[in-house]
């Protein structure tokens, strides 16, 4: 068979197995992990061109920071935002004007937008610049323990009311069939 018949197969496979293909979490074994895949949808979509670039550092056992190298950002060029368990982080610069001429520009002033997805319950506490350094400090609140205590009941004896507190149900039976009594 020529390479080129053998070409157009593999690219007809793969048009057709690309509108055929279902998402991993199509599984009725998968419920309720809708959120799940939509984060890996955006993460495999956030930008990866690497600019600016950053660093994460965990600095406590219930706290992190980003660091992203901003040179020549100002405050008022930068804006951190979050939307739905994303981090998102905005610079766009002033225009220079076109009364400067550069001979060489290597340092990048072009605008960006970096993205980072939040796991459930991290919050952002503080956003500081710093020598040409945005710093993202971040904390996941310590979550109380608490402790409760489920009753368990056979269904024959008693029954769970309202507040959990168990409620004898012997009278009320006596109450629907009579006493013996009365018989």
């Amino acid at each position: 068979m020529p390479d080129r018949v053998r070409y157009k197969r593999y690219v007809a496979h793969c048009q057709e197995d690309a509108v055929t293909r279902l998402s991993l979490f199509n599984s009725p074994l998968l419920l309720g992990f809708d959120d799940l895949e939509r984060v890996m949808d955006r993460v495999s979509k956030a930008s990866s061109d690497g600019y600016p670039p950053y660093n994460i550092e965990k600095t406590s056992d219930h706290s992190l920071r980003i660091t992203l190298a901003v040179a020549g950002f100002t405050m008022d060029d930068l804006a951190v935002t979050t939307e739905d368990n994303q981090l998102v982080v905005r610079g766009r610069q002033a225009d220079d004007g076109a009364d400067r001429m550069f001979l060489h520009r290597g340092i990048a002033a072009r605008q960006f937008q970096r993205s980072f997805v939040l796991a459930e319950g991290i919050e952002v506490t503080a956003a500081f610049l710093e020598s040409g350094l945005l710093h993202i400090d971040m904390e996941r609140p310590v979550p109380d323990v608490r402790v409760r205590t489920i009753p368990i009941t056979s269904g024959q004896k008693g029954d769970v009311g309202t507040h959990g507190e168990m409620i004898d149900i012997a009278p009320m039976r006596a109450i629907g069939k009579g006493s013996r009594d009365e018989r």
